[in-house]
């Protein structure tokens, strides 16, 4: 079930994706949402993720009925994976940002890029595991949650 916070925020999905192959300025909206994770998490750890995450309120309206809701393999919630995928992305993110030669436009781009590309993966986990299957590996989910284990200390 769809949380109410949940509905206020899956808007922005569509908005990137969709208006971003239109305006690449809308990528400006995920680093946004980033860096609002980021401090977010210092407080609530992954708040954002079950409540606030527009890819997860959209693969648990898209996908309850059509995943086939199989268990994710084991090695992606040990943490070695989660942190190979956090830096596999944050490298390409970071290359793919200094190839455009510090044009905000293209930099706006690669956020949407990076938005659509990690959309696809999560659709295709959604499918063939758990309808948030993409959430045990999310990147910034990981950042997030090691922030507010660190910060408990």
């Amino acid at each position: 079930m769809i949380k109410k916070s949940q509905w206020i925020m899956i808007w922005l999905l569509p908005l990137v994706i969709i208006g971003g192959l239109f305006s690449s300025l809308l990528g400006y909206v995920v680093s946004a949402m980033m860096v609002f994770l980021v401090i977010l998490s210092i407080f609530k750890g992954r708040y954002w993720c079950w409540n606030l995450c527009p890819r997860g309120a959209f693969l648990d309206l898209a996908f309850t009925r059509f995943s086939l809701n199989r268990q994710l393999p084991r090695f992606f919630t040990k943490a070695w994976f989660r942190w190979l995928i956090f830096i596999l992305f944050m490298c390409f993110l970071i290359l793919r940002i200094f190839q455009t030669g510090g044009n905000i436009i293209m930099v706006g781009s690669v956020f949407v890029g990076m938005c659509i590309l990690t959309t696809v993966i999560a659709i295709i986990l959604a499918i063939f595991t758990k309808r948030r299957g993409w959430c045990a590996i999310c990147p910034m989910g990981t950042l997030q949650e090691s922030i507010y284990k660190r910060m408990k200390k």
